[in-house]
């Protein structure tokens, strides 16, 4: 077991590559809304794994069924079925419009897989077209093909050149999408609600407009749900709340409630792989849709679901009475993504100001805040998380009225 005090930590990191900057502290247990770090002190966990969690640390139910799955099955290779797998695979296409799933192990591998898939379909079915229209400040993970994908403010130098046939649209700005329809299109691709860009939500009219020229053009729409799917805006799946069906989802992050799979979903229609197309050693694992199996339980759970609304209203409100306190800005988002504009660049010290009183938070952008809690919280929690959030802003605000003038 790692070595439970302070002391140990910065000889023992030297064998991780920084790739991200990290506190001094390590977790060594989670137990539902909380961390608890090699001191043994509570954080109130409002991360979550970047809304990994939906079900909390450690949940009874997911920690149950890996340790029955591994006590039976763990791989058997994804050349032959597996019930877990099965199982998930029909729960997924029953409670969505879509007819076929592919099962990987994270966000940017279903990412991938949707963008091959997009291009197989035109190659079939409109002439090799093979451009997939996405969006400025859009994010759909880490790999080549994915980060051209992404349109984050410096991602197209940092590995070029970057892969061709992305061209970028405006977010909720439809002539601009209009505007690059072309004859190599074939599809447009989009979060429903841009996580890392600040959580801002695609519009009604913009999502139904997209569907619409879809239509229209003949071209697939695919929805990267890997952030804002498995319940975490409210539904099941957040494409639910416009009234649209995509072509094609992708899903990650809380889908195995802490462990790592993703789902690439497709309809019918478009579902043109043919063996050898697409796969993966890990590819519909038992152990992870084990895992995935009772999340997606849970979350279809009788009034699972109305409580998460209702918790992630109270939390909105909460930050909105904050806003208006402190003077900041607007609060965004459905469910339990949530973010607070600050009005100035302060949300990497308020960051750290928070994980010191006890309260784990995520500022995607220097000027806002990102709000990921468990599905699962208790209002109690809600109610703690926004006292904490209020000494640390109190705080921050006698700070800056207690400096000296330049």
């Amino acid at each position: 077991m790692f070595p439970a005090t302070e002391t140990h930590i910065p000889s023992a990191t030297r064998s991780l590559m920084p790739i991200i900057p990290r506190p001094e502290l390590v977790f060594m247990r989670g137990e539902g809304a909380y961390l608890f770090d090699q001191t043994g002190r509570r954080y109130l966990d409002w991360v979550q794994g970047w809304a990994v969690n939906c079900l909390g640390h450690s949940p009874a139910a997911v920690v149950q069924a890996l340790c029955e799955q591994a006590s039976t099955l763990i791989n058997p290779s994804p050349a032959f079925f597996n019930a877990p797998a099965m199982a998930l695979a029909s729960l997924l296409t029953q409670h969505s419009c879509f007819d076929h799933v592919f099962f990987a192990s994270s966000g940017a591998e279903a990412n991938e897989g949707a963008i091959k898939l997009a291009r197989k379909w035109g190659q079939l079915h409109k002439g090799g077209a093979f451009e997939i229209i996405t969006f400025e400040n859009g994010f759909h993970g880490r790999t080549l093909a994915t980060m051209s994908a992404s349109g984050k403010p410096g991602w197209d130098r940092l590995f070029a050149p970057q892969v061709p046939g992305f061209p970028k649209a405006r977010f909720n700005d439809l002539d601009s999408v209009q505007a690059l329809i072309g004859p190599q299109t074939v599809a447009i691709m989009l979060e429903p609600t841009q996580g890392e860009a600040g959580v801002i939500p695609a519009a009604l009219d913009f999502m139904q407009g997209l569907r619409r020229l879809c239509d229209a053009h003949g071209l697939l729409l695919i929805v990267d749900e890997v952030q804002t799917g498995c319940g975490r805006m409210g539904t099941l799946f957040a494409y639910k709340q416009y009234g649209v069906e995509p072509d094609i989802m992708t899903l990650g992050k809380g889908l195995g409630g802490g462990v790592p799979i993703s789902a690439l979903l497709a309809k019918e229609a478009c579902s043109c792989f043919v063996p050898g197309d697409q796969g993966g050693t890990y590819c519909g694992n038992p152990l992870m849709c084990a895992a995935g199996v009772a999340v997606l339980r849970s979350l279809l759970a009788e009034g699972f679901l109305d409580a998460t609304r209702s918790v992630g209203a109270l939390l909105a409100d909460g930050l909105m009475r904050l806003s208006k306190e402190f003077g900041l800005g607007e609060v965004r988002g459905h469910g339990l993504l949530l973010a607070l504009e600050l009005g100035s660049d302060i949300a990497p010290q308020l960051v750290e100001k928070a994980r010191a009183h006890g309260l784990l938070l995520n500022a995607p952008r220097a000027h806002c805040l990102r709000f990921m809690p468990a599905l699962n919280t208790a209002q109690d929690e809600v109610v703690q998380g926004l006292d904490l959030l209020r000494q640390v802003l109190r705080e921050t605000s006698e700070a800056v009225e207690d400096a000296p003038a330049a």
